[in-house]
């Protein structure tokens, strides 16, 4: 833990230092129809696609969320806000199926086949270090802010509690780091509200937040869980696994599909478990394939817009 707090060792030691994947027993891949998947043809991002998640690449082939994973057999998807962040979220495109996930360096994580992996996102990850789990939640819900016409709302905290704002680093103001404490310098850079700055700042973002930071930005969810939430224990190491999506049936349990990124940073990707994508909300905890439990009382919830 560096004088920020944040759960990344310096930079010249991020080579040398990865998270080693939790090991499992390999599970035996369910049939499509039994793991809720459905098969989707990939296509060329439409214009509207490239409106609502700005990164895609022109030459990618990306099918939704929301088409791909169709709710267990008796399970409906619960109704979101239009326009919320959970909303967005069911449209987050995918890369074809077969796809493994990769690392910020190329490096195969996941093999496609991989019982663990449902599927994985489209989105960028960068060539460094950076974007790992809690990154990756912090990545996508300051994009939908963004394709939601409210980057003023982009700010989010370090571990330090100190408060990285999009506005100001567009404005050319800059971080001064000097051991636990953080100035921001006016003048420091041009004004530039362009996509490339935006990623910059993100990339400084994550240098300095985590899974503390996020935990702590998040409110404590009483209720039932809904898209959008994330469930967290902040740490060093600590881990995040983000609510895809929800359904419920008939008695009112609920399902969800969760998504992470992970160490090193690697492709965000839909999680898969013994009973396939969808994992069951009704006990006191949450179990998935990389991390311990996480208990109900670590289910957060970012602001909305």
């Amino acid at each position: 833990m560096n004088a920020l707090g944040t759960h990344r060792p310096p930079r010249h030691l991020r080579a040398f230092l990865v998270l080693a994947t939790v090991a499992s027993v390999a599970l035996p891949l369910a049939s499509c129809e039994a793991a809720g998947r459905a098969t989707v043809q990939p296509h060329a991002p439409t214009a509207e696609e490239r409106t609502h998640y700005p990164w895609l690449p022109a030459t990618a082939r990306v099918r939704a969320l929301e088409e791909t994973f169709a709710p267990p057999e008796g399970y409906a998807r619960v109704p979101v806000e239009a326009g919320s962040f959970g909303a967005w979220l069911r449209g987050l495109p995918l890369r074809p199926e077969g796809t493994p996930v990769r690392d910020y360096q190329g490096g195969t994580v996941l093999a496609a086949s991989d019982a663990r992996l449902a599927a994985v996102a489209e989105l960028d990850v960068g060539g460094v270090n950076l974007q790992q789990c809690a990154d990756s939640i912090l990545r996508l819900h300051a994009e939908w802010r963004w394709a939601s016409g409210h980057p003023e709302r982009i700010a989010y905290h370090f571990t330090s509690g100190h408060l990285a704002a999009w506005p100001r680093y567009s404005a050319g103001e800059r971080a001064r780091v000097s051991g636990a404490k953080v100035t921001w310098v006016p003048g420091s850079a041009a004004a530039d509200a362009s996509r490339a700055a935006f990623r910059n700042y993100l990339d400084l973002l994550f240098t300095y937040a985590g899974t503390l930071s996020l935990q702590a930005e998040g409110a404590r969810v009483t209720g039932e869980p809904r898209p959008g939430d994330f469930f967290v224990l902040g740490g060093s190491p600590g881990h995040t696994v983000l609510v895809l999506d929800v359904a419920t049936n008939a008695k009112g349990e609920r399902v969800a599909l969760m998504g992470q990124g992970f160490t090193p940073a690697q492709d965000f990707h839909v999680l898969s478990g013994k009973d396939g994508p969808w994992f069951p909300l009704g006990g006191d905890s949450v179990t998935t394939p990389f991390w311990v439990s996480f208990p109900r009382a670590s289910l957060r919830r970012l602001p909305s817009p």
